[in-house]
């Protein structure tokens, strides 16, 4: 889902912020490799949308590194 900051791999970082399963609507941290985002088969565009950004923010305030997607989202959320 997000591009490595180097030094660190982005599945560790989210790992290491307690996102590991964690669930927004029908969109989960994959438990086997954090840095995946998994549809439990009711996900919403908007679901993954607002847990990438979830994401993001809770990696950035605690390891003051930013994620960046490796995937290209299309569409426009609020």
């Amino acid at each position: 889902m997000f591009r490595n900051p180097l030094p660190h791999k982005a599945g560790w970082l989210i790992e290491q912020s307690g996102l590991r399963g964690f669930r927004l609507g029908g969109a989960q941290v994959a438990e086997k490799h954090a840095n995946f985002i998994l549809n439990r088969g009711d996900a919403t565009a908007s679901d993954i949308f607002n847990l990438i950004y979830y994401i993001q923010q809770k990696v950035e305030a605690q390891w003051s590194l930013q994620l960046h997607p490796e995937v290209k989202i299309l569409g426009e959320f609020s």
